[in-house]
């Protein structure tokens, strides 16, 4: 595949906290880093995320009475999965990790900072309808075709690249570059949204 100066790399949530070890653990998350590094050298156009939450974020469950992590519950805005508390604003776990090396990267997307409402979405947040300032980014910069990669497969990846389609990006998921949470069926439903919006997943040698 030639990539294309309209196109960008879309880094989602290379983050301590989701590496193992860290305060919601992703199994091989590590592995992702020199993949992205290496991958991000052929990119011009490179933005990262960065999951970034206040204390008593609505997704801990320490937030919510008698809650315990992975129960979902029902927000103002819709289901809602609970979580270990993780990547805490100015804390080394809510920092890039360490390796991570792409000094070209033009913008980092803070996301999530809101104490009532979770953002897995670079572009939306969990009502689907709040943006985060992406899209307008995008647009503005004529950057058209967009490569995911980061974590969490299942979760913030699934949820940018279903909404960069829906908002009119083309959206290719880099899925050796992704590792998955893996919570009951959550690969298996993201791999279908991904079919049903007819979203590519290919990996980085196809580059």
């Amino acid at each position: 595949m030639q990539l294309q100066p309209t196109d960008a790399l879309l880094v989602i949530d290379v983050q301590n906290d989701f590496m193992p070890g860290g305060a919601l653990p992703i199994k091989d998350g590590d592995a992702v880093v020199p993949i992205i590094n290496a991958l991000a050298k052929n990119f011009d156009h490179v933005i990262l995320t960065q999951d970034w939450h206040p204390p008593q974020h609505i997704s801990f469950a320490t937030t919510h009475s008698n809650r315990q992590p992975f129960e979902v519950i029902e927000a103002p805005y819709g289901p809602q999965a609970l979580w270990p508390e993780h990547v805490l604003q100015h804390t080394e776990g809510a920092a890039f990790h360490p390796s991570l090396h792409i000094p070209h990267a033009e913008l980092i997307l803070r996301k999530g900072f809101r104490r009532h409402i979770d953002s897995y979405s670079a572009f939306l947040e969990n009502d689907h309808k709040t943006p985060t300032g992406l899209a307008g980014y995008l647009r503005e910069r004529n950057l058209t075709r967009l490569f995911l990669c980061g974590l969490a497969y299942d979760f913030c990846v699934r949820y940018s690249a279903l909404d960069g389609h829906a908002l009119g990006f083309e959206t290719i998921v880099l899925e050796d570059a992704t590792r998955a949470v893996n919570l009951p069926g959550s690969v298996d439903e993201t791999n279908k949204a991904f079919a049903v919006a007819s979203i590519p997943r290919i990996t980085s040698n196809n580059l």
